[in-house]
């Protein structure tokens, strides 16, 4: 299969892995060379690269030119005192890595590199980084970073963005530790090309990721990862089903709704399956309770959740992770018509319950809806929805952090805890009973919207209403999937957020079976 089909062709690499010892392969200089640094050595007076090159920084960094903190680079030309032509100098704390200072640090380098457009670096990895979290944890953090740092969203104007196609070498202290960074680095790297598939289905503008073209894509994924199954419900199929939910929030538009079905069966002799929905209103309007047209092209992202979990399915497939996934994607245009659904209509759901519409602008919930239906019709023992669901969201905790809301304590907690080893934040939201009032409605079971105050929870609750007393999680990354300006390791637009979370998630998962 021609893998340019897809929205996201993936990340093209080629490294190996070499102890110091061995000298620069005839033929094989780097047009870049890579050292991470930290405040100590820019003040003591030990080598780095070559002594008029790391004065060079040292005189910088005196100056408060350059600044001691992760993610910040110095590009220096070697004027022929390396083999290679760019020194490229990375702030990392050594004394004590963590992490999130490695990811950040190799995004840096991302960053750097792309600019320079060099086609090959030779990257000195820091012992210490090795002896404190091991070569496997560091090489994958090192191929994350560098990656998510590196990509920048496709436009549409007359250049075409060209991704970088790094020819790495890593330079190590010992030998032994060259197999478990080169399968470590493997991992990172299917990591970042699943969250940049998140991002770059994020960004695509609505007119080219209609629900049918979502559908299609899913398709092709499937294609592409024979571990991967494909089943689309269409507006027909869908009414047939009763999934009125889904065909009411899309009746609106002209372009008819989806239901997208991927499932993920890596390890048959286990009977458990994990349900991910994601919530995929490729524009949402608002319908009748029309938005303000201020910013209104943000909407776009409205379906970054189904996004995350089409990511998800991705890194599956690459990483091989042994766990029954079974995906659900209600996709799905919200738009204001004469055909458009309406305050005060009420709505069979596919469960059965029904739901009195106050806002058509609170259409997540009510795709979502079907979904759990839809996955737990499909198998899933425990459910875990992925959703720009609220503004709400923000004025909670800005655009930092995912909310979370659970009927589970230890579902949410095993979430949390893959979050942290992820780099991600998850924070939960309180789900007392007393929040359920908001949602009582005097002629249907529900109503899809709680008033002013705790919407994120009450947004939360609703979809959770719907989960059939099985192990439920819902993520709301209303804050967090989109940015407007460049942070850290997230890009300006799509930022794949909780893809990784859900990955170590899902891999944790496995390794409690085996």
């Amino acid at each position: 299969m021609d893998i340019e089909s897809m929205l996201w062709p993936g990340w093209q690499l080629q490294w190996t892995v070499d102890p110091m010892d061995v000298e620069d392969r005839i033929g094989k200089t780097a047009e870049a060379v890579v050292a991470m640094v930290d405040s100590e050595s820019l003040e003591g007076g030990g080598l780095l690269l070559h002594p008029a090159l790391d004065e060079t920084l040292r005189d910088l960094f005196r100056r408060g030119a350059f600044e001691a903190s992760p993610g910040v680079t110095e590009v220096v030309p070697t004027l022929g005192l390396l083999p290679e032509k760019y020194a490229i100098y990375a702030f990392c704390p050594l004394g004590e890595p963590t992490p999130k200072g490695i990811r950040i640090a190799a995004g840096g380098i991302g960053k750097a590199a792309a600019g320079l457009k060099v086609s090959s670096m030779k990257w000195n990895v820091p012992s210490s980084a090795v002896r404190a979290i091991g070569a496997g944890a560091a090489a994958a953090l090192c191929a994350e970073g560098l990656l998510l740092g590196a990509y920048r969203k496709r436009t549409y104007a007359g250049e075409k963005r060209e991704l970088p196609t790094w020819d790495l070498r890593f330079v190590l202290e010992r030998k032994e530790d060259g197999p478990d960074w080169d399968r470590g680095f493997l991992t990172g790297v299917h990591t970042a090309d699943a969250v940049c598939y998140a991002r770059e289905l994020t960004n695509v503008p609505s007119n080219r990721l209609t629900p049918a073209k979502f559908a299609e894509e899913a398709s092709l994924l499937a294609s592409r990862y024979g571990s991967l199954e494909c089943r689309i419900y269409d507006e027909k199929e869908a009414a047939d089903e009763g999934m009125g939910g889904l065909l009411a929030v899309g009746q609106g538009s002209a372009n008819p709704p989806r239901m997208i079905v991927l499932r993920y069966r890596g390890n048959p002799g286990s009977g458990r399956t994990t349900g991910l929905i994601g919530k995929g209103v490729t524009f949402d309007a608002g319908g009748i309770s029309l938005k303000p047209g201020a910013g209104m092209e943000e909407f776009i992202s409205d379906m970054g959740g189904a996004a995350a979990v089409f990511g998800v399915m991705r890194g599956l497939a690459l990483r091989r992770i042994p766990a029954n996934v079974v995906a659900v994607v209600p996709a799905v245009e919200n738009m204001p018509s004469g055909s458009a659904y309406k305050p005060g209509d009420v709505i069979a759901m596919y469960g059965g319950k029904t739901v009195e519409v106050l806002n058509t602008d609170a259409e997540g919930r009510i795709v979502l809806g079907d979904g759990l239906t839809t996955a737990i019709r499909e198998g899933a023992d425990e459910l875990i929805d992925v959703a720009t669901l609220t503004g709400a969201v923000m004025h909670a905790l800005g655009d930092v952090t995912t909310g979370a809301i659970t009927n589970d304590e230890a579902l949410l907690q095993a979430v949390i805890r893959a979050s942290e080893r992820a780099g991600e934040y998850v924070w939960p939201l309180p789900a007392h009973p007393e929040y359920r009032r908001m949602l009582r409605s005097s002629v249907a079971d529900l109503k899809n919207h709680g008033g002013a105050w705790g919407g994120a929870i009450a947004g939360g609750l609703f979809i959770g209403s719907f989960a059939e007393e099985r192990p439920w999680v819902h993520l709301d990354i209303g804050g967090t999937a989109w940015m407007w300006e460049d942070r850290d390791l997230e890009p300006k637009g799509g930022t794949g957020v909780m893809v990784r979370t859900l990955l170590e998630y899902l891999q944790g998962v496995s390794e409690a079976e085996s």
